[in-house]
């Protein structure tokens, strides 16, 4: 297996928030939720992974009686993820490359 792959964020809900945190710099909690199409619950419980991991902060805000909840990738949940993306992309690429040998019991 690849050393950069990251079993741990390649879970598909941390994987899913880490690549909707990547390009951005604070995500919503209520974007990341329903964009992942997840509940508050399960998507708390993985930010707060994320979080004990030390690839995500949060940030918790009071804005007019409602309390926001922002989440960012951390320097570490960055490298962690482009190392993690990086494994995925070289096992497609391997994929790829094989696509043209002969299926077993079918002769090229």
């Amino acid at each position: 297996m690849d050393p950069r792959f990251d079993e741990f964020l390649h879970v598909p809900a941390r994987l899913s928030i880490v690549a909707l945190l990547a390009p951005a710099a604070w995500v919503d909690f209520g974007f990341l939720r329903d964009t992942i199409g997840t509940s508050d619950s399960a998507l708390s419980k993985h930010v707060s992974a994320l979080a004990e991991a030390g690839y995500v902060t949060v940030r918790k805000d009071q804005q007019s009686r409602a309390r926001r909840t922002s989440v960012q990738l951390t320097p570490q949940g960055r490298h962690a993820f482009q190392q993690h993306a990086a494994a995925l992309e070289h096992i497609v690429a391997a994929a790829h490359a094989g696509h043209g040998a002969t299926e077993p019991g079918h002769p090229s």
